[in-house]
């Protein structure tokens, strides 16, 4: 793959109006999850357009709020940002992507710059200590159970294994873009969360129809950038489940364990 990541996941802006612009972007072949694109696809594609809109860069994500209204297809997409709202250090942005006039995915997002209260951090008790990613070997995507757009990314799994029946539906392992971008920002994390498979396949005998109905990332990013062939450490379970839905809270970790995103989805079983 010639491609970065992070080309895949730039729009051309086709127009500019007060307080917001319109973009165009193709979903091409090879990065189909199902019927629709990989979720990760279509919203870190969101998330670079309103990135591109916003005229104060030192403003960096700190909150998306999202849902995948229905299936992107391949072919041409369009994609509206608007601005809702701007305060002293905090915008807020609305975006949409439609394709042949119908919406297929909606999302707000909170850009916001550094404050000054650097006394006041602290994460979740630190990782699991887990072997790095130089010691757990790169799992084979090209067969019957991968969707199409995982050959784009690199997995080591730690454990547990999917459909192996496992006790708790929980998940850990290592992942990036098998064709590094120049950097990992806000984009391309919120794409690397979307990209491993959901917990509870842990605790499957078999492949189910799934699909993400929500999705919500708290950025820790800031105003880091990270190399874009660091492997991420993907840590998620689900602690809740019923009337054919599921939630998940994913966690993306630096090597050096330092957290980058956590992530909360609702998942539905299809059947």
């Amino acid at each position: 793959m010639s491609e970065d990541l992070s080309s895949f996941i730039t729009p051309e802006r086709i127009e500019s109006f007060a307080g917001g612009a319109r973009f165009r972007f193709e979903v091409r072949p090879g990065w189909a999850q199902g019927r629709g694109a990989f979720g990760g696809l279509v919203l870190g594609t969101m998330v670079r357009a309103i990135e591109t809109v916003e005229p104060e860069p030192e403003r960096r994500l700190r909150s998306l709020t999202a849902e995948l209204v229905g299936p992107t297809l391949v072919g041409p997409c369009d994609l509206e940002v608007t601005e809702l709202r701007r305060g002293n250090g905090v915008s807020s942005w609305h975006a949409r992507v439609l394709q042949q006039g119908q919406v297929t995915a909606i999302a707000t997002a909170v850009l916001a710059k550094t404050r000054d209260v650097l006394d006041r951090r602290w994460s979740p008790q630190g990782r699991a200590a887990v072997k790095p990613a130089a010691e757990v070997d790169a799992i084979p995507m090209e067969n019957p159970f991968a969707p199409e757009f995982a050959r784009h990314f690199e997995y080591r799994l730690v454990g547990p294994f999917p459909f192996s029946g496992a006790a708790e539906p929980t998940v850990t392992g290592w992942v990036r873009p098998r064709a590094a971008p120049a950097k990992l920002g806000a984009a391309e994390v919120v794409a690397i969360a979307d990209a491993w498979w959901p917990a509870v396949f842990s605790t499957e005998r078999g492949p189910r129809p799934i699909a993400t109905i929500a999705f919500t990332l708290q950025s820790m990013l800031g105003d880091r950038e990270l190399p874009g062939d660091e492997p991420l450490l993907h840590r998620a379970s689900s602690p809740a489940a019923g009337d054919g839905f599921f939630v998940e809270h994913r966690e993306l970790w630096t090597a050096d364990g330092e957290l980058v995103a956590m992530n909360e989805q609702t998942f539905v079983w299809i059947k």
